[in-house]
């Protein structure tokens, strides 16, 4: 690409359930009162921003946090299925606590190779990384030397975030990623640089990384 194509991405606002710290991949939560007060500040923070196009996972938490940033634009979100969270399987709407009470074993297993192994019916870090990066690079490859935000979710923030950075995918966990906050990658002819991380409209709040990143 001639021009640089930069990317704001973003974490949804916070979640029902969020301050029992349960697990939500693919469970279709909506933003707490808390969450749609962030969406609309992060709006606000942003409006100066150039920003071309919004994209957005197809969970209701990302679309209500996308729709006040692009209102701002008279712009639509453009729904992504492949930006969804991580498939937590039959640890879905636990706390970590409730999963390990549960489900030891299964926690040992993940707990010793988080990269390969799956949420007991659900993904693994590689199969996240499989979809997430594919939809990414068609977004990216639409919109060449363009500013375009995408609302998604920890998890694939992380892997987004990891391959500008080129970190490995077993310290994910290392990079922050707390509601409403964003981060700025440009992508230019030359490589990936890192301009912005977990940038936050507000304070991180209660939960601990270990709970932000179950909230999905």
């Amino acid at each position: 690409m001639s021009r640089s194509t930069w990317l704001y991405l973003i974490r949804h606002g916070e979640v029902e359930g969020a301050a029992d710290g349960r697990f939500f991949g693919r469970t279709d939560v909506p933003l707490s009162p808390t969450g749609l007060r962030q969406a609309g500040a992060l709006a606000r923070r942003l409006a100066a921003a150039r920003i071309d196009a919004v994209y957005a996972s197809d969970l209701r938490r990302a679309r209500d946090s996308a729709a006040p940033l692009a209102a701002t634009r008279a712009l639509a979100p453009m729904l992504e299925p492949a930006l969804r969270e991580m498939a937590m399987g039959r640890w879905e709407g636990l706390t970590f606590g409730e999963i390990r009470r549960r489900d030891p074993g299964a926690v040992r297993r993940w707990a010793a190779d988080l990269v390969a192994c799956p949420f007991p019916g659900g993904e693994s870090l590689l199969e996240l990384r499989a979809r997430v990066l594919p939809a990414l690079g068609r977004i990216l490859a639409r919109h060449p030397g363009r500013r375009i935000a995408v609302v998604a979710h920890g998890g694939p923030n992380r892997v987004i975030l990891a391959e500008a950075l080129g970190l490995p995918l077993a310290h994910l966990l290392r990079l922050a990623q707390d509601y409403a906050a964003w981060s700025v990658i440009e992508y230019r002819a030359d490589g990936v640089r890192l301009h912005a991380l977990n940038r936050r409209v507000a304070g991180p709040g209660g939960a601990t990384p270990v709970e932000q990143t179950a909230a999905g």
